[in-house]
């Protein structure tokens, strides 16, 4: 069996999860600018300051699913490629357990410790 067919499940699981991020992004995206509109138009600074708040979460929110999306996309990717589930440091398998949690996954457990820790 083709590796594209052992990781049709992965893949479908992943899609999805990019469909889903990418709807996340955009929604954030209109409450962003939906909040920039409204900036300055609160009658107290402590209006203010909350909605710059808000908007400064959003923004982050925003900044962490455009990471994971990328990491989704590449996923998706390395299966396209064949290279899907080894990984990208030692050139082992990654194991399933780690794939089922983390299906976006490019490092196998020990290489992954290892790279957290040169940070």
């Amino acid at each position: 069996m083709a590796q594209k067919e052992a990781f049709a499940d992965v893949r479908a699981r992943l899609e999805q999860q990019r469909a889903s991020l990418r709807s996340d992004i955009a929604a954030l995206a209109v409450d962003n600018q939906a909040a920039q509109d409204d900036a300055g138009i609160g009658n107290h600074i402590a209006d203010d300051a909350t909605d710059m708040f808000d908007r400064e979460r959003d923004m982050a929110l925003r900044s962490n699913s455009q990471e994971l999306l990328a990491q989704v996309e590449a996923a998706i990717a390395r299966i396209d490629q064949g290279r899907y589930g080894i990984c990208a440091r030692c050139g082992q398998q990654i194991a399933p357990d780690r794939l089922e949690a983390l299906p976006y996954a490019i490092y196998c457990i020990n290489c992954q410790s290892i790279v957290e820790h040169e940070r």
